[in-house]
């Protein structure tokens, strides 16, 4: 199970950017947030085009797959959505990892159990300014 954000161990954050010009304030091989939005199609083209990993919060299962098509590393939901996005996931043999939002230690054994790839903190999303 990965943990992105735990307080003792170290793993990859996740740069929030609203627009591609933030992208350049991003250090070198990081991996960048991004909520799905059809608006936001031409910053994840932009991504793709420059092999820049990257993560796609979701509000749905259309968007897990639109997600997972669009080459998204980690596909980033809530609680009410990781199992079915899971189940999915390895239904369809994603590469993209399956995280969910937690806040707490206390959750990490729970969504262990219901066999979803990741958890991720808050303290990994690092907003990025325009």
């Amino acid at each position: 199970m990965l943990l992105l954000g735990h307080r003792f161990i170290s793993g990859e954050n996740l740069y929030h950017i609203s627009d591609i010009d933030a992208l350049k304030k991003t250090p070198p091989n990081s991996t960048v947030y991004l909520e799905f939005d059809e608006n936001n199609l031409d910053i994840i083209e932009y991504l793709r085009t420059n092999a820049v990993n990257f993560a796609l919060g979701v509000q749905n299962l259309r968007e897990v797959i639109y997600a997972n098509l669009l080459d998204a590393k980690y596909i980033v939901t809530d609680e009410n959505l990781c199992k079915e996005a899971q189940d999915l996931a390895q239904e369809y043999l994603f590469d993209a990892k399956v995280l969910v939002r937690i806040s707490s230690d206390e959750e990490i054994v729970r969504f262990a159990k219901r066999g979803i790839d990741g958890a991720v903190y808050p303290e990994a999303f690092i907003k990025i300014p325009s």
